[in-house]
């Protein structure tokens, strides 16, 4: 069984929704993606959905939605975005922060430079999980 990786920031919409799309579609085999918040949005948010579609070819208002912890289930490891604020706790095993400015309200650009980001993130996580657990 694979193990389980939470995204999580304040609001789910989206540094951890960016996240948790790219980690269904670049480390399927090595873990489960989820992403939550403390607080939802109505959507995720416009930028992010438009610049996922375009780098990716992921389209994530037909596969996420904004999510509350405790709609995702147990993990084994949490992924604190930078929340900038008290990052919301959720029970895991391992925990780490990988300081992500938001875009939110930014150019086309930041919105780029955070996916790459996490891209790579996403990619270095997958080789080392193995280590954590």
């Amino acid at each position: 069984m694979l193990p389980k990786v939470a995204f999580i920031c304040v609001h789910n919409s989206c540094r951890s929704q960016m996240a948790e799309a790219l980690g269904k579609q670049l480390a399927a085999d090595a873990f489960e993606s989820y992403s939550a918040g403390t607080h939802t949005k109505p959507q995720i948010n416009q930028d992010a959905v438009r610049v996922m579609k375009e780098l990716y070819g992921i389209d994530m208002e037909k596969t996420q939605y904004s999510k509350k912890l405790e709609e995702i289930p147990p993990v084994d490891i949490v992924v604190t975005m930078g929340c900038n604020v008290e990052c919301p706790f959720l029970p895991c095993r391992y925990r780490e922060d990988w300081g992500l400015d938001d875009p939110t309200g930014q150019s086309d650009e930041a919105f780029v430079a955070t996916a790459k980001l996490i891209e790579q993130k996403i990619l270095d996580l997958k080789q080392r999980i193995a280590t954590l657990l």
